[in-house]
Parts: C-alpha cells; structure tokens; sequence
C-alpha cells in the first residue's frame, strides 16, 4: 500500500474514471488522502450500461470521504461498433469513456488521467485496457502491483463499504456477445438482478441476457436456495420479457459469456 500512496504523491495532479467498484474507490479515497481536493477529481460516466445501485454506493462513497466529483454522459450506445457487442466491445466503451475524460482533465488542468486497473486484472481478458494505453491512461494499482485481495483487504482498513462488494462490471457485460446492445435489453438485465438482491442472494450475480432466454449464475452456495424458488423467479423473469431463464448448475465464473462465443 505505501509503494501506492509513494507513485500518486508523485502525480501533479489526477482525473480519475470512476465507477465506485472495489478498485476505482480505493483508489479516489487514496488520491484524495495524499493530494487533497483541489488536486484531483473523480469523474462518472453515466449511460443506460452504468447500473443505478453502482451510481449510487459511488456517489456515496464520494461524499463520505469528501471526494470532488463530476458526472458526465457517455455515448458508447451510439457507436455502432459497441452495439454490435463483438468479444471485444469493451475496447469501444473505454475509447468513448477517454474520449470524454482525458479532454475533461485538461480542461481542468488536471495533468494525469488514471483508472482502477489492477496488478489481476492485467492477466484476464480486457480490451478495454488497450483503449486506456492509446489514450495515455495510468493505472497506478496496478503499476503498484496491487492485487484484488489487497485491494480488499486494504479498503476494510479504510472503511471503506466496497471493501466485500462483489464485482461489478457494466450491464453490457450480461448480454451474449454478437447479441446487440439495447437500453431494453439492458433493463432487463438491470431489473432482473434487483429483483434478485431485494430476494437476498449475495455475492456475485449475473443474469445473462441470451436473447429470448436469462440464465442466472450465482456462487455455488446459493443454487439449492435458487432451486427453491425456480418458479417464482421464473415467473418474475418472465414479466421481464424473457421466454425461460435457467439456473446455471456451475454457478458464477467470470468470463463465462466467451465460452458461448468459442466456436
């Protein structure tokens, strides 16, 4: 954690993007510690992809430890490339995002752009990290070699509430690639795994859009209970638009859409 606190003290001044997941919020409580308010500014950027709950526990963190902090509009659902949803839309949504942020933090004469990477995440699939490269964006986690258990464990320390939150990656995430993005089918996504947290299932969620049909993935502990109320929530998901929905038998695991999408 010091090797952290030893690289962003070196920053002029930083425009961080921020999301209020895991990383990006440690990272805004730590700028904010070592170079106050006035050097360094969180930025949100909203979209139909950028669920409500995830706005909200990063406006709350933000204003539980005094963090400046901007929104703007994101139009990555205007870009047909990102519509498309190929493997690698990430690397669209990402180019729209810096494309907003970087001009933003010279507009403020802020002198480094970073993001929430981590010393993990550079090992998973991630095209959305090369649009940060062309765009000259830091990522001090994982320039500092922090890894998500650090970060974690790091973030209790501080009190942050992020600090056992599950990942949260946007909602475009959910949709079967080569399926197109839309705001409805997005809701749908966004309304179904609510409805699944107001039943009481922790952990990591997702209610992957497959077209006419959600598949649910929870951590293993949670399928018998899922089992249970497959009717109910069947049923709920039904008035969501979808034609069935199954209850994967595997559970959660990160990634699983790009089984789907090997030939």
């Amino acid at each position: 954690m010091q090797s952290l606190r030893a690289l962003v003290r070196e920053f002029p001044s930083v425009l961080l993007g921020y999301s209020g997941g895991v990383d990006s919020a440690l990272l805004a409580v730590v700028l904010r510690q070592e170079l106050g308010s006035d050097r360094m500014l969180a930025a949100i950027g909203r979209s139909a992809s950028y669920p409500d709950a995830q706005w909200q526990v990063a406006r709350d963190v933000a204003a539980r430890f005094d963090i400046p902090l901007v929104e703007i509009q994101t139009h990555e659902l205007e870009d047909e490339n990102y519509l498309a949803n190929p493997t690698n839309r990430c690397f669209y949504c990402k180019t729209e995002l810096w494309h907003q942020l970087v001009p933003l933090a010279r507009e403020r004469g802020l002198a480094v752009v970073c993001d929430g990477t981590n010393a993990d995440d550079l090992r998973e699939h991630r095209p959305g990290k090369a649009a940060g490269i062309a765009a000259g964006v830091r990522s001090p986690l994982a320039e500092a070699g922090l890894t998500k258990a650090e970060i974690r464990a790091t973030s209790r320390e501080l009190g942050l509430p992020t600090w056992d939150a599950p990942a949260a990656p946007c909602l475009s995430s959910r949709v079967q690639y080569g399926l197109s993005i839309t705001p409805s089918r997005l809701k749908q996504v966004e309304q179904g795994e609510a409805y699944l947290r107001r039943l009481g299932i922790g952990g990591d969620l997702r209610v992957r859009h497959l077209g006419v049909a959600a598949r649910i993935e929870v951590e293993p502990t949670w399928i018998p209970w899922l089992e249970a109320r497959r009717e109910e929530v069947s049923t709920h998901l039904s008035g969501l638009g979808f034609a069935h929905v199954e209850i994967d038998p595997r559970g959660y695991r990160r990634g699983s859409l790009l089984e789907r999408s090997s030939p």
